[in-house]
């Protein structure tokens, strides 16, 4: 079998290949400009050992074909939007609908399953660009996206999102990888250490888009705000007994664009530590509810609560609800966000 490495393909007439980041320290991060996806994170543990640190797959066949948000770029729009509806200046938009009653990160085939282009590459970072057309997937506007994935000697994942609109739109993108900081396919997260710096989060209706109550976290299953052992949460009544957490934190910060900590989370017994900051308004922490049964990297088999995912977002559903954050983005405005992963050892 080809590995990722050794394999290009197309798709619509589109080269699909992968990029691999790598720093003074020896940490590397492998990313493929289809649906620009993190698909091999290498990260030192407190012994000095490498590990792979997100789920995907061996092949790029594999990528495009089996479990299609691992490590991806999600948009236009990441996360639910209620009943695949929503209206700017009076102009009602109808969007496919592909979880439940809802429409999911972009619909049916959103910028998780494009191909980027690729306007640069170098030994540490790599420029991605999507042009998605007005009324794919039933969203306004002609917008241009670009992604630019940096990987510092600090040890940093940073994503910068940057995108532009010829028409009044909704934009709201997001890094969708699945980690583990055991090791992918090295078993469960419930082990892991889960802090989130957060005084509030978004209630859910039946269908799990935010009704727009925003509730404080004190006294709930929902604080965080001191570090958890995330086994002793998963399963509590707040979430979905019995599957996990899949919920949307918002953030505790000054002013709207601040780049802030939003949560760490903390591995015993490799001593890794991954630190997510952002200049989004909310995280939403999922711990892969609906992965059953998935053949990964290497033959390992990934299973419900083997990851959690950590996604930087604006508020799910805020294109409905006007008291969130807003996610419009203007003709002569600019949509301009960070995302950073950083990882050290305790």
């Amino acid at each position: 079998m080809k590995t990722v490495k050794e394999l290009e393909l197309e798709l619509n007439g589109k080269p699909v290949s992968l990029y691999t980041l790598f720093n003074k320290k020896g940490m590397s991060v492998d990313i493929t400009n289809y649906g620009a996806k993190i698909i091999r994170l290498m990260v030192p543990d407190k012994n000095s050992k490498f590990d792979d640190v997100v789920l995907s797959f061996d092949t790029l066949e594999e990528v495009m074909e089996k479990e299609i948000y691992f490590g991806a770029i999600c948009g236009r729009f990441a996360n639910r939007i209620k009943d695949g509806k929503f209206s700017i200046d009076g102009v009602e938009y109808t969007l496919p609908i592909n979880n439940g009653t809802n429409s999911l990160h972009g619909g049916v085939q959103g910028f998780n399953e494009k191909v980027w282009t690729v306007k640069s590459v170098a030994q540490q970072q790599l420029v991605l660009e999507l042009f998605s057309p007005d009324g794919e997937e039933g969203y306004p506007g002609n917008l241009t996206v670009t992604a630019t994935y940096l990987l510092s000697d600090e040890n940093e994942v940073k994503i910068h999102y940057e995108a532009t609109t010829d028409k009044p739109t909704v934009i709201g993108l997001t890094n969708h990888s699945y980690f583990n900081l055991k090791g992918a396919g090295n078993g469960t997260i419930k082990g892991h250490v889960l802090q989130i710096n957060a005084d509030f989060y978004t209630v859910l209706d039946e269908s799990f888009a935010p009704t727009g109550k925003i509730r404080p976290v004190k006294g709930t299953a929902f604080d965080f705000n001191k570090p958890i052992v995330v086994g002793e949460r998963i399963d509590d009544e707040a979430f979905v007994p019995g599957w996990g957490i899949d919920n949307n934190w918002c953030l505790r910060k000054e002013q709207m664009g601040d780049l802030v900590l939003a949560a760490t989370v903390y591995e015993p017994e490799t001593g890794r530590k991954m630190e997510t900051f952002t200049t989004k308004p909310g995280m939403q922490v999922y711990t892969a509810n609906w992965v059953k049964n998935v053949t990964g990297k290497e033959g390992k088999i990934y299973d419900r609560q083997d990851a959690i995912c950590l996604e930087a977002q604006g508020f799910p559903n805020s294109p409905n609800v006007a008291h969130f954050p807003s996610p419009v983005l203007r003709p002569g405005e600019k949509y301009d966000e960070w995302c950073i992963y950083k990882f050290s050892v305790e």
